[in-house]
């Protein structure tokens, strides 16, 4: 495989066909346990738009991971519904990416292997998507590393290697779990910019959980706060910062406001 010859393809980025809308009505999810049964969710309503960006906040273990395993098919809810595109979500689905806090890398594979990964898994030429994946690693600063193995990278290269390769076969709908909250502030900033980037170029549907509210106003178009737990929207927070995003704007009093405004809410309960 010529990575030189095909490195410099450009990056396409067309917006997923059909990107769905997500629903949640009614949602309840218990876990089972030793003892008392853990109710995460209850009563959860919320409704994502098609080609939204919104960030889900909330102390530790008010369900903010639980709601997003739920959409992605790995959980079904106890109760209530689950809807992508009005369709009720009963199993994973190929238009559903899922990236988590650190990086799931195979050890034993190359880079561009880890990339090619969901590829290999659902049978589909590689030739085909060799170009995306290059391009892809391109546009997240990882042009060069293609041959290097994950102990190679620091923990930020590791993210942009989990983010290109969820973003491969374009998913229509993009759940994130707090995807740079290990890594530094300037990683993670940078990381937040080349987001946007692809998001604004693709348009998926996107929730994106995080414990950081600075974070989930420069990324979203609407933060929802959830409860203590058992999780349930607790209020919603439309941002109104224009886009693109840059981040001069997490200097302006605006930012600053709504920041302050989600902080007292949350720590209202």
């Amino acid at each position: 495989m010529n990575i030189a010859a095909s490195q410099a393809a450009p990056l396409t980025v067309t917006p997923p066909a059909g990107a769905p809308e997500i629903v949640l009505q009614g949602v309840r999810h218990v876990f089972a346990t030793d003892g008392q049964p853990l109710v995460a969710l209850d009563g959860l309503d919320l409704t994502v738009r098609t080609g939204e960006f919104v960030a889900l906040v909330g102390e530790s273990g008010c369900g903010k991971s639980t709601l997003l395993r739920l959409v992605a098919g790995l959980l079904r809810p106890t109760a209530g519904r689950v809807l992508l595109g009005g369709e009720p979500v009963r199993a994973p689905r190929e238009d559903v990416a899922l990236v988590f806090q650190r990086s799931v890398l195979l050890e034993w594979r190359t880079v561009l292997d880890n990339v090619l990964l969901p590829v290999e898994i659902r049978r589909l030429p590689k030739a085909a998507y060799l170009a995306e994946a290059l391009g892809l690693l391109a546009l997240l600063g990882l042009a060069g590393f293609e041959r290097r193995r994950p102990r190679q990278l620091s923990g930020g290269m590791q993210q942009r290697v989990a983010l290109a390769q969820a973003l491969l076969l374009r998913p229509a709908v993009l759940l994130l779990d707090e995807p740079f909250g290990a890594l530094d502030a300037i990683t993670r900033e940078q990381l937040n910019l080349e987001l946007l980037h692809l998001w604004e170029a693709r348009r998926s549907t996107v929730l994106f959980v995080t414990h950081d509210l600075a974070e989930a106003v420069f990324l979203a178009d609407r933060v929802v706060l959830l409860t203590r737990r058992p999780g349930r929207v607790a209020a919603e927070f439309p941002v109104p910062l224009p886009r693109p995003r840059t981040l001069d704007q997490r200097y302006s009093a605006a930012f600053s406001d709504l920041c302050r405004t989600i902080k007292y809410a949350m720590a209202m309960g």
